[in-house]
């Protein structure tokens, strides 16, 4: 067990030692402060002035020395500027071989001053996190708040890394036309597909984006998933390499993923006739489609416990039970039998495997494909989701073979007992179960933590941090055991005074942080404020969506008279929007504005999509439904892409883990707001068709005003 404080002065660059912010300092600093509030001879103002301007000092400290460091930089690519024009008059390539190593000289030197950054910051975010806990105060919220944007504050170098953009681009500029010297002379902002990065751009800029937590389309879509990364991960560390790793078993958990959400919505068009024919009110599909959620609610628990001794499996039974419940679906038509419906559909939500899925993209995926592989399963589900509806378009026909009826309400059952019959033989000759050494066993080697290395080795005299051996530190922000009592006793107090030792908190137990979350009272313990409001705008989004998606048949057949291939192909269209909606969010929004800001504005626009769907005059346009539902399912889908990356961001690294994992807990979330969301529709039935549009929006006006007010109050806990 290795408490923080030492594994921050092992993972110190020695010659930059002093400039470090005094971790240990400030961690008695504060054990002082707690002592004397404890007593009654400080208050908490006095505190939380004299501690402000501790951290203020010591990280103004850091800050003046990234400065200097980035002025010696800037000098030495000036040099190197005229060394280079000079290079041009001449055609000698011994000496672009020195100039373009003299550049990565700069690079790794670059590399350095990124790591001596990230050091920093995750210790001003320990002690910040140490702090409320003693205290119970939310002194993280006013510090940054009153810092982050100040015009004067350090703290901005620290969160906007100021200047180093620059520095990246003349390395990355330079080395790119170096490259090309005898060639094209490739610019990277005019072609910048054409160019070759260097090794050394690649690991700065890897740097650069784990550091401001940037994102590119790619890592937007993965944090989409809520596969959980390590803080700072390390390929050395990986136990997953790719002589174990089988594509072919990845592709058939995407294929599982791609096949459930179609199942989930090929019947959403149809689902209200269905229940006619048998008897039953139109407004009884939402029973129909939210009883597979309902179901969904316990399968997710009892899969993801499954996939900790197995993945193929669990599969194998989703696989059959999905294809028993498809049947019982398509067999309640010539049975006559609603019962038999709902039952078919329950069958179906206990074959819901998605958290198997998540679990082999987290377990048995190599760190390098991870991201890929998390983008696949967002790319499945979307393309799922608007494939289900598409499909039912194309079931418009009425023929019996023998005393079977194949009929639109009774085909997507008989479609998909087809296509999971095939997949079940895909999986059974192609599946391939990895070995039960997941990284969950696997313990960090505190030996080469912060040690550095050279990746290149013509030039082993410049040692840089590596991104493999850089040091593993968990998210050591949200790493917080609420059940720890606000002020130690007084042998802990001692303890941390002489020793350095981090005892008063859990999260210091480094056992602790790599032990998984298999029970729901752990995992609740692990929920901050943030999380759980961040949980409760997942909710509300899922049930905005469902509201739409699920009443879309419905309201439409009351209003405007539609067909069901009219509902299918605007459901269709809907669901189409995902993958472009998160192309633009991801490629262009997210890197423009911060991930809070984006989360504030789409809940807003939620809540307007929702405000302009009520009925209110007298008549009801089409023009007004489309364009309504169209915002909010939009606006919903943006929410969900920057709501899960924050989620992934905040969120415990305990919780990527174990039984109850972060992707657990955000399925179970987003399946309740279905099940409430379609139990709504069913209940305003009774009320009369006229009444179940405004009587559903109602609910989800109060969540989507309720998520909004708890994102201002933990608004400065999403930086």
């Amino acid at each position: 067990m290795v408490a923080f404080g030492k594994k921050l002065r092992e993972s110190q660059i020695q010659e930059w030692q002093e400039y470090y912010i005094d971790y240990k300092l400030l961690k008695k600093k504060l054990n002082r402060h707690t002592q004397q509030v404890e007593v009654g001879t400080e208050n908490h103002l006095i505190v939380l002035k004299d501690f402000s301007r501790l951290l203020d000092c010591q990280i103004e400290k850091f800050v003046m020395f990234l400065l200097e460091q980035q002025g010696i930089l800037a000098s030495r690519l000036s040099n190197l500027r005229e060394q280079y024009d000079s290079l041009l008059q001449q055609a000698d390539g011994e000496k672009v071989c020195e100039l373009r190593e003299a550049y990565r000289s700069v690079g790794r030197d670059l590399l350095r001053i990124l790591f001596f950054v990230e050091m920093n910051a995750i210790g001003l975010r320990k002690i910040l996190k140490k702090f409320d806990k003693r205290f119970g105060f939310k002194f993280t919220n006013y510090y940054v708040k009153t810092r982050a944007n100040h015009p004067y504050s350090q703290l901005r170098q620290v969160c906007k890394h100021v200047g180093i953009g620059a520095v990246v681009g003349a390395i990355s500029r330079n080395l790119a036309d170096l490259q090309d010297h005898r060639g094209s002379y490739i610019s990277i902002y005019d072609q910048p597909a054409l160019s070759h990065p260097d090794p050394v751009v690649d690991s700065i800029r890897t740097a650069v984006d784990r550091l401001s937590n940037s994102t590119n389309f790619l890592h937007y879509l993965g944090k989409h998933a809520l596969i959980m990364q390590e803080e700072f991960p390390s390929s050395s560390e990986d136990p997953i390499d790719d002589s174990t790793y089988h594509f072919m078993s990845l592709l058939l958990n995407l294929a599982n993923t791609f096949l459930y959400m179609v199942n989930t919505y090929i019947i959403v068009p149809t689902a209200d006739r269905y229940t006619m024919t048998l008897g039953a009110a139109a407004t009884v599909c939402g029973v129909v489609i939210g009883s597979m959620a309902v179901a969904q609610v316990f399968s997710s628990v009892y899969f993801s416990a499954w996939s900790n001794r197995s993945y193929m499996r669990p599969l194998v039974f989703s696989s059959i039970v999905l294809l028993v419940g498809n049947t019982l679906y398509a067999l309640a038509y010539d049975l006559d039998s609603l019962s038999v419906l709902l039952i078919g559909r329950l069958f179906c939500g206990l074959g819901s495997a998605r958290a198997v899925n998540r679990r082999y993209i987290s377990d048995c995926v190599p760190l390098k494909l991870r991201m890929q592989a998390s983008a696949g399963f967002v790319s499945a589900s979307a393309l799922g989701m608007a494939c289900g509806p598409a499909l039912a378009c194309l079931f418009q026909t009425n023929f019996k073979i023998y005393k079977l009826t194949f009929n639109e309400a009774t085909l997507p059952g008989w479609a998909m007992v087809l296509a999971w019959l095939v997949y079940l033989l895909w999986l059974w000759i192609s599946f391939r179960e990895p070995s039960r050494e997941t990284k969950e066993n696997v313990v960090p080697d505190e030996s080469t933590s912060g040690r550095y290395i050279d990746s290149s080795p013509e030039t082993k005299e410049n040692a840089l941090p590596q991104e493999s051996n850089s040091g593993r530190f968990i998210n050591i922000s949200v790493d917080d055991n609420s059940t720890q009592p606000l002020l130690m006793n007084s042998n802990a107090k001692q303890q941390d005074e002489d020793g350095d030792e981090d005892c008063d908190d859990a999260e210091e137990d480094s056992k602790e942080l790599q032990r998984p979350v298999n029970s729901i009272v752990s995992a609740y313990r692990l929920l901050t404020p943030s999380v759980k409001v961040q949980l409760l705008i997942y909710f509300m989004l899922k049930y905005a969506m469902e509201i739409v998606l699920a009443e879309s048949s419905l309201i439409t057949g009351y209003y405007f008279i539609w067909s069901t291939s009219s509902v299918a192909i605007f459901l269709a269209c809907l669901g189409l929007t995902v993958l472009p909606v998160n192309v633009i969010v991801g490629s262009y929004i997210s890197n423009i504005f911060e991930e809070r800001q984006v989360l504030l504005a789409s809940e807003v626009l939620v809540c307007i999509g929702i405000l302009l769907s009520f009925h209110i005059l007298n008549s009801y346009s089409l023009p007004q439904y489309v364009g309504s539902a169209l915002l909010t399912f939009v606006s919903a889908e943006v929410l969900e892409g920057v709501n899960l990356s924050l989620l992934s961001r905040v969120m415990s690294s305990r919780l990527s883990r174990g039984t109850f994992n972060g992707g657990l807990l955000s399925t179970e979330a987003g399946t309740l707001a279905r099940v409430v969301a379609d139990g709504t529709i069913t209940l305003a039935g009774y009320l009369g068709v006229s009444k179940v549009l405004n009587t559903t929006l109602v609910p989800s006006l109060f969540f989507c005003v309720c998520s909004i007010v708890a994102t201002c109050f933990t608004y400065n806990s999403l930086y």
